[in-house]
């Protein structure tokens, strides 16, 4: 019997662990999608967006929103259904019956595994494909203008071709202090040309460059400098080359990603925040597991101020959890580490995502350990 009533409490708390997470992804998505609708619904009109195009972009809304709060989500949950059963002494009654609070937590561990499975496939593979149908709806009606807001790129558009820009307008389809370098296989300089700007004309497929300077410079050394006021020319190079939207990489999945990133580091174009995007895949998940653990040490505690003030605790320790990965990430991706660093750049990305799980699993681990047993 004791076996059994045992299992029969697994059952029940992981019941209650999963049924409660669902409904309040429901709960979140409903309430995202109408502050997204309402902030959007001009651009929609505007641009004439279908019907039953709109509604399957807000169900792959809703997927992208549910994993992307998937942890927060779990942590509300324990508080919420945790508290209820320390609230009504049930929790008591369990510990004073002999369990012991690691016994306590096995439900907990095993319904949050259910879910880290979940979110592992769905973050690598699932997610990545139902994207591309929500990055193709946002492209034609809701984010239709392309922006490049990074200065200084440079590019290597072919061997021994480097292109550079210092900013870019997307809209002109035009970048402004424009500098193009040819180098030999013997790594000689043999061509740079400076440009005020350079235009991309769709209609001819070639690049208007405007108060252009040439420098020429032959094998023996010898220069001959030319200024033309305009030149238009053919490179192999887009103005999307130089930048693309950030939501495009949600629509890979992660071999694909890899690939992208291997593409984009020959090109000679920045990859943290991609790596990080990367790393973010594996780590993001398993802060289920970290919440679980705070949330469980908050909530099995019978306090006076009852569920409220363990829901209080739950929305402060998440924005801080979130606040926290945040800050962690946008460090890591803008630090340049010296050559002689201690660690790798990919390292240092890897331990970048991953920082905020293992600082908070020590704070989860103290909490559990003041827990009453």
């Amino acid at each position: 019997m004791g076996r059994f009533s045992l299992k029969r409490l697994d059952r029940y708390i992981a019941k209650k662990f999963l049924t409660t997470f669902f409904f309040m992804v429901a709960v979140f998505c409903v309430i995202a999608v109408v502050f997204d609708l309402m902030e959007n619904i001009g651009r929609l009109i505007d641009n004439e967006a279908p019907l039953v195009g709109t509604i399957l972009y807000y169900l792959s809304f809703c997927f992208h929103f549910g994993n992307l709060l998937s942890g927060f989500i779990v942590f509300l949950t324990i508080i919420w259904f945790t508290s209820r059963l320390a609230q009504q002494t049930e929790i008591v009654a369990m510990l004073s019956a002999g369990m012991s609070f690691t016994r306590l937590m096995r439900p907990y561990f095993l319904a949050s595994t259910v879910l880290v499975l979940i979110s592992l496939a769905v973050s690598h593979f699932i997610l990545p494909q139902a994207n591309e149908g929500k990055v193709d709806f946002e492209v034609q009606y809701v984010h239709v203008n392309f922006h490049i807001s990074d200065q200084h790129m440079y590019r290597e558009i072919q061997p021994g071709v480097i292109a550079y820009f210092r900013s870019i307008t997307v809209d002109r389809n035009t970048g402004y202090r424009f500098q193009l370098e040819r180098w030999s296989d013997e790594n000689i300089l043999e061509q740079r040309i400076l440009a005020a700007k350079a235009t991309w004309l769709e209609s001819d497929s070639t690049w208007r460059l405007v108060n252009a300077r040439i420098r020429d410079i032959a094998p023996d050394g010898t220069e001959n400098l030319r200024y033309v006021t305009r030149l238009d020319t053919t490179l192999d190079m887009r103005i999307s080359d130089f930048g693309q939207r950030s939501v495009l990489t949600s629509a890979l999945i992660t071999p694909e990603l890899d690939q992208h990133i291997e593409r984009e580091m020959r090109r000679g174009a920045p990859v943290e925040m991609l790596k990080l995007a990367r790393y973010g895949r594996t780590a993001n998940p398993f802060s289920i597991y970290v919440l679980m653990l705070i949330g469980v040490g908050i909530a099995a505690r019978k306090l006076r101020g009852g569920m409220g003030y363990h829901l209080f605790l739950a929305v402060i320790t998440g924005f801080l959890f979130v606040f926290a990965s945040k800050i962690i990430t946008v460090y890591a991706a803008s630090v340049a580490l010296p050559p002689d660093a201690w660690i790798s750049t990919d390292n240092w990305l890897r331990l970048a995502a991953w920082l905020p799980n293992i600082l908070f699993t020590g704070l989860g681990a103290w909490i559990c350990w003041k827990a009453p047993k």
